[in-house]
């Protein structure tokens, strides 16, 4: 095929440059020497893990909030490492509540901190499940309760309760128990956030690492290209008309024009607001656990990569505050909702995406879930070798 024959006819186009439809590219043409189009509606690659340079802090802005990669997964972990060398970042997290900051996930420096005590591992626990009181060892049907039976009232109410509260805009007693199937509490002084094998951050930044990964002559990517826009020629009628495969990562509700119904889903606003001070935080994370700060958290992202000290700004930080509300449909979803009747109007919608032909939906957006990074590649690992290549061997 001609370089002229593949901006007409790729092998296989991907609508979403996010890391489901680069991962997907560059297996393609990696085994099966296919010639590639991605499209996305956007004016970069890299989905919601895009990054770039803040000018004057010298910081690595993740645009769409803070992107933290950890896995356990060796394929996935062999797999990255081809595109970037990771830094040695250990994600921490705290948490202000009452003018004072304690140490999360919930671990016995936060027990101690809190209860004023020098409990031992022992006696931590122990204090724990008698203030479960009565909902200890039960399975409560709202988040409330259920916070409760798993880390006693008092922490529930101080570190979890009204964070929560912000998150999802609704009480948490209104909330489904599933929302927090389970609460991180170590016995330990560890506070250390992910548990994997493996973290750290991309050495030269999240949109360097995923540029590599695309970088072939086969592989052809278009921006601010939608593909429901039909004055385009990469559109949905047309492709589909002419029998050319597609990776679908967009909205699956979307795809079928919403004619079903609208799949529900939570967004983030972000507030940028600058300091004249090197560190404002003194970590990259800070949650607020308290009712009365509007704000679920905020984040520093110089202290994302204190390797970079030299080639940042020792006067000026510049930090993001995270509000989270229900997402319109012109917002852009964050987090599916995941009530029983969204789950119901899902699998509907995946009924109809199964018989879709010559269409392999994926990534978060696709596929109504939320993902980790590593739970992307994952999937578009699996999915290139179970769904696109026999699509594109059929060719």
């Amino acid at each position: 095929m001609t370089s002229n024959e593949q901006q007409t006819t790729p092998d296989l186009v991907i609508v979403g440059a996010g890391i489901f439809g680069l991962t997907i590219a560059q297996q393609a043409v990696e085994h099966l020497g296919a010639h590639v189009t991605i499209i996305d509606v956007r004016d970069h690659i890299g989905g919601n893990a895009y990054s770039y340079i803040d000018p004057e802090t010298g910081a690595e802005i993740h645009k769409y909030g803070a992107h933290l990669f950890h896995t356990s997964n060796a394929r996935v972990w062999e797999y990255v490492n081809r595109f970037t060398q990771f830094t040695d970042y250990v994600h921490r997290v705290y948490a202000t509540h009452n003018g004072e900051v304690y140490p999360l996930p919930i671990n016995l420096g936060t027990i101690n901190q809190f209860f004023h005590a020098n409990y031992t591992p022992a006696q931590a626990k122990a204090l724990i499940e008698e203030q479960a009181g009565e909902l200890a060892g039960t399975d409560p049907a709202n988040l409330n309760d259920q916070g409760i039976s798993l880390i006693g009232r008092p922490l529930y109410e101080a570190f979890i309760k009204n964070y929560t509260a912000k998150q999802w805009q609704t009480d948490a007693s209104e909330l489904p128990a599933s929302i927090i199937k389970r609460l991180p509490v170590r016995f330990t002084y560890n506070n250390r956030y992910f548990k994997d094998t493996w973290e750290g951050l991309p050495a030269d930044g999240y949109t360097a690492w995923l540029e590599r990964m695309i970088d072939d002559p086969r592989i052809t990517v278009k921006l601010g290209t939608d593909f429901f826009d039909e004055t385009q020629p990469l559109n949905k009628k047309a492709l589909q008309e002419a029998g050319v495969p597609i990776v679908y990562t967009g909205p699956v509700d979307r795809y079928f024009d919403y004619d079903l119904g609208e799949l529900k889903w939570r967004t983030v606003d972000f507030k940028e607001v600058r300091y004249d001070e090197g560190d404002h935080f003194g970590c990259a994370v800070m949650n607020f656990s308290d009712a009365d700060v509007p704000y679920t958290r905020a984040i520093e992202f110089k202290n994302f990569n204190p390797e970079r000290a030299a080639e940042q700004n020792p006067d000026r930080t510049v930090v993001w505050e995270e509000f989270s509300r229900f997402a319109d449909r012109d917002d852009e979803p964050y987090y599916p909702i995941n009530t029983d009747e969204d789950k119901a109007l899902y699998a509907r919608y995946k009924e109809k995406a199964a018989a879709e032909p010559k269409v392999v939906f994926g990534g978060r957006l696709g596929t109504y879930a939320y993902y980790d990074m590593d739970q992307v590649f994952n999937q578009a690992l699996i999915s290139f070798e179970k769904e696109v290549a026999p699509l594109l061997k059929q060719r």
